[in-house]
């Protein structure tokens, strides 16, 4: 049997407010080549990273997130211009005159930034940032109209040291997806009907075998269905958060 860690922090919800979601404890250290690296969790699918004095922000969103009380960022990633992704005015809160915004076309039409189309890398403030295509192939808003047209949406792979991360966006297990190689620490959605089933997330996780996945983005899906998939799955690592 795998090494499972599984990390639930039942006291962040229930009771407790937002204020507690945000600062409740909600975030992980792991160690790079170059220094820790810190991962906060914070709601439906914004995370914030931490590494070498500088913070990165994905999909910063304002409901339920005090942005005025984190720190301000040095990169904003936007995997994809719908509004639970794309927040222009938690963008705002969080932006300042040298932070670099990564976005897609789409996104170009919210708010300013740097488009970074499927399959193109760039360096971003000396990290490397590579975008991977976010996309359904089998949810459809109606009749062959998927949730997430392919060409919309990015993933994006973060070299932090000798850790690589991959924050997936809103996408199903694409062949893309299941193509990625040397990752470390995967954030893979399990959002219904808009993403990836448990059974999806698995079947991905087994063609990449990232070393940590953190399932976020989950709605009312529940990650121990994950866990309990992954559980004889060699050398993986389940960190399960209670966010939403």
């Amino acid at each position: 049997m795998s090494k499972l860690a599984v990390l639930l922090m039942l006291g962040a919800l229930g009771g407790l407010g937002a204020a507690a979601v945000l600062l409740g404890g909600a975030a992980d250290i792991i160690k790079t080549s170059q220094g820790d690296l810190k991962v906060t969790l914070l709601r439906h699918a914004t995370l914030m990273l931490e590494w070498q004095g500088k913070v990165i922000h994905v999909d910063p969103v304002g409901e339920s997130v005090d942005y005025s009380a984190l720190p301000k960022a040095d990169i904003i990633l936007i995997t994809h211009s719908h509004s639970d992704h794309l927040d222009p005015a938690a963008i705002e809160q969080v932006r300042t005159g040298r932070t670099e915004v990564i976005l897609t076309d789409k996104g170009l039409e919210k708010t300013a930034g740097t488009v970074l189309k499927n399959g193109e890398s760039r360096t971003v403030q000396g990290i490397p940032v590579e975008a991977v295509p976010a996309y359904n192939l089998v949810h459809m808003r109606s009749a062959n109209v998927p949730f997430h047209p392919k060409g919309e949406g990015n993933g994006y792979v973060l070299t932090l040291g000798n850790i690589r991360v991959y924050v997936a966006g809103d996408t199903e297990n694409t062949p893309e997806m299941k193509a990625l190689k040397n990752i470390d620490v995967a954030f893979l959605p399990m959002n219904l009907p808009y993403t990836m089933t448990p059974e999806m997330v698995a079947d991905a996780v087994k063609a990449f075998r990232p070393r940590i996945v953190y399932p976020y983005h989950y709605s009312g899906t529940d990650p121990r269905k994950l866990v309990d998939l992954l559980k004889d799955v060699p050398g993986v690592e389940v960190r399960v958060r209670k966010i939403y």
